[in-house]
């Protein structure tokens, strides 16, 4: 059986390490400061409130997720992507991904109202900005309201 390699510990920056004090907080594990994952009959500090690496496989897998973005920035760097809209990392499911999840339902929603609906208006503009031809059965008969400007 060949050894596979371990996957690489990643390491944070400041900003990072913030947003993952901040996360630790939220841990079932984690009280006053002492890991109770690691208590052994004496208090232990929670070693992912003191690192800049990501230790503790607890926290990546129940805790981290939480964060979506800061999981991105961390786990998915070579292939994470910025939104269009709100600027956030998230990781794509495809190649044309352009959205985060979050923005790319509100933009689904904005680009389906803009599409024209077939049949809603009576009177269509062209391209060209003048009017087109009616699509009612009633208008048919009756002509393009036209209007006359006197110039001084």
């Amino acid at each position: 059986m060949k050894k596979s390699k371990p996957e690489p510990i990643p390491v944070m920056d400041y900003r990072q390490y913030r947003r993952v004090r901040r996360l630790v907080h939220e841990c079932c594990n984690y009280i006053d400061g002492n890991c109770i994952a690691l208590d052994d009959g004496e208090e232990c500090v929670c070693v992912q409130s003191i690192s800049y690496s990501l230790l503790c496989r607890w926290f990546r897998a129940a805790v981290l997720p939480q964060d979506k973005e800061l999981e991105t920035a961390l786990f998915h760097r070579m292939n994470a992507k910025r939104c269009a809209v709100c600027r956030a990392l998230f990781t794509p499911g495809s190649n044309r991904a352009k959205y985060c999840p979050e923005c790319a339902a509100r933009m689904k929603r904005i680009n389906a109202a803009r599409l024209p609906r077939n049949g809603s208006a009576a009177w269509s503009v062209s391209s060209a900005g003048r009017p087109r031809a009616c699509k009612t059965a009633i208008c048919t008969t009756t002509p393009l309201p036209t209007t006359t400007a006197k110039i001084l």
